[in-house]
C-alpha cells in the first residue's frame, strides 16, 4: 500500500481503509485457477432477479441521460410495500452510503457515536472519518450487548449504530431486546437499525422496525445487494420520519443511484417468486452446512443470515489460504479482530458441497 501523504486530515492518517473480498477474476488469474467459487462476500448465489435482469437490459438504452434523482418508481414501489410516505424513503449507493449521509447530516466533530463490535466495519470507520469520537462496546456472546450500548450513551452522542441481524456474527437482536433499548434513549439520539439482512430472517422474535419510526428518532436502512442480488447495482435505501430524511437528502450527492440501478431494484421488488427461491436456497443450504460443521466439530455462530462465521483456532490464516487454493474463496476476519475466525457465506448447493469437500482435504491435511 502507497504511504498516505502528509497533507491528509490526521484522523485519515490513522484511518485502516476497509478491504474487500478478493473477486473471482483475481484469484483465478493470480493462482492460475479454472474454477473458483466465492463464499467471502454475502452475495446471492442464485444471482440476480431474473425481472431485475429484463429491466436493466431495458434502461440500459438510455445511459446517455443523467437518472432521476428521488428515483420515483423505487419509491413509489417501495412506498407502497411498505406503507410509508414517499418523503420518509431515502435512497443510497448502497446501504453503505446512508451510513454516510447519516453522520453527515447528524454529528459534528468531537460528538459521539455509539458502535458494536465485532460488526459492520464501516459505521466506526466512517464516524471516525467526520471526526466523532466512538464508542465500541463489545458483543457479548456474538450477540449485540444492548445493556452495555445503553450505557456507554452520553449527553453528546448522536448516532448509535445497530446492525440487525450482524455483520459478521450472524445474530439477532429480538423485540423485546429492541424495545426495552428504544424506550430508554435518549431522544435526541438517533439510533441507526441496519437490516441489510432483513430477508433472510424468519425468526417470530424478529422486530419489525417500522413501527418504531412514530415514536422516536430512528433511521431503518436496507438493501438489494443480498437477497435481492443486485451487488454490483449498488443500491439501498432508508426509511425514517421526513425531517431526518430531509436533512440527509440535503447532504446525498445528486444522481447518487445510477439509472440502471434504480430500474433493476424496482423490478427486483416486485419478484416474489425469486424472492422466495433466494430464502429456500438460503436455509436448505444453511442447515447443510451447520450440519457439516458440527459432524467435523467446528464451532460456529448459529445464524439467522445467509453467511455463518466459524471459529477454527489458531491457523484461520492459513486455512482461509488454503481454501483459495483449492479455488474456494471464504473470509478471513483478522480485519474484525477475530484472527482465530473464517465467514462462510452459503451458495448454492453445488457450491456448498465443494467448500465442505475443500474444507475436510485442508483439515486433513
Amino acid at each position: 500500500m502507497t504511504t498516505m501523504h502528509v497533507r491528509a486530515r490526521a484522523v485519515v492518517r490513522d484511518l485502516t481503509p476497509y478491504k474487500p473480498g478478493k473477486p473471482i477474476e483475481e484469484v483465478q488469474r493470480e493462482l492460475k485457477l479454472s474454477s473458483v467459487i466465492k463464499l467471502a462476500s454475502n452475495e446471492n448465489a442464485l444471482g440476480p432477479s431474473p425481472r431485475a435482469l429484463a429491466a436493466v437490459r431495458k434502461a440500459a438504452a438510455q445511459v446517455h441521460r443523467y437518472p432521476e434523482s428521488s428515483c420515483p418508481l423505487l419509491r413509489e414501489r417501495l412506498a407502497t410495500r411498505l406503507k410509508v410516505s414517499p418523503d420518509s424513503l431515502i435512497f443510497g449507493n448502497g446501504s453503505d452510503e446512508l451510513i454516510v449521509l447519516a453522520l453527515r447530516a447528524f454529528v459534528d466533530p468531537g460528538d459521539s457515536v455509539v458502535v458494536g463490535a465485532p460488526t459492520f466495519l464501516i459505521y466506526e470507520l466512517q464516524a471516525r472519518a467526520c471526526g466523532a469520537q466512538v464508542s465500541v462496546v463489545p458483543l457479548a456472546h456474538y450477540r449485540y450487548d444492548l445493556k452495555a450500548m445503553a450505557a456507554a450513551v452520553t449527553p453528546h452522542t448522536k448516532l448509535v449504530f445497530i446492525a440487525n441481524p450482524d455483520n459478521p456474527a450472524g445474530t439477532y437482536v429480538t423485540r423485546k431486546e429492541l424495545d426495552l433499548f428504544l424506550r430508554n434513549l435518549p431522544a435526541e439520539t438517533i439510533a441507526f437499525l441496519d437490516e441489510a439482512y432483513y430477508e433472510f430472517v424468519d425468526s417470530p422474535d424478529y422486530p419489525q422496525t417500522l413501527q418504531y419510526l412514530e415514536r422516536r428518532p430512528l433511521i431503518v436502512t436496507r438493501s438489494f445487494s443480498k437477497a435481492y442480488g443486485l451487488a454490483g447495482l449498488r443500491v439501498g435505501y432508508g426509511v425514517a420520519a421526513p425531517d431526518l430524511v430531509a436533512a440527509m437528502e440535503a447532504v446525498r450527492e445528486p444522481f447518487n443511484v445510477n439509472s440502471l440501478a434504480q430500474a433493476g431494484a424496482a423490478a427486483a421488488l416486485e419478484d416474489a417468486a425469486f424472492l422466495a427461491k433466494t430464502r429456500k436456497m438460503t436455509a436448505e443450504g444453511r442447515a447443510y452446512l451447520t450440519q457439516e460443521f458440527d459432524r467435523l466439530k467446528i464451532r460456529h455462530v448459529p445464524s439467522v443470515t445467509n453467511f455463518i462465521l466459524l471459529d477454527v483456532g489458531p491457523g484461520a490464516a492459513e486455512l482461509a489460504q488454503a481454501l483459495l487454493k483449492r479455488g474456494v474463496i471464504v473470509r478471513e476476519m483478522s480485519g474484525w479482530h477475530l484472527p482465530q475466525c473464517l465467514r462462510v457465506t452459503i451458495g448454492t448447493m453445488p457450491e456448498n458441497r465443494r467448500f465442505i469437500q475443500a474444507l475436510k482435504q485442508c483439515l486433513t491435511r
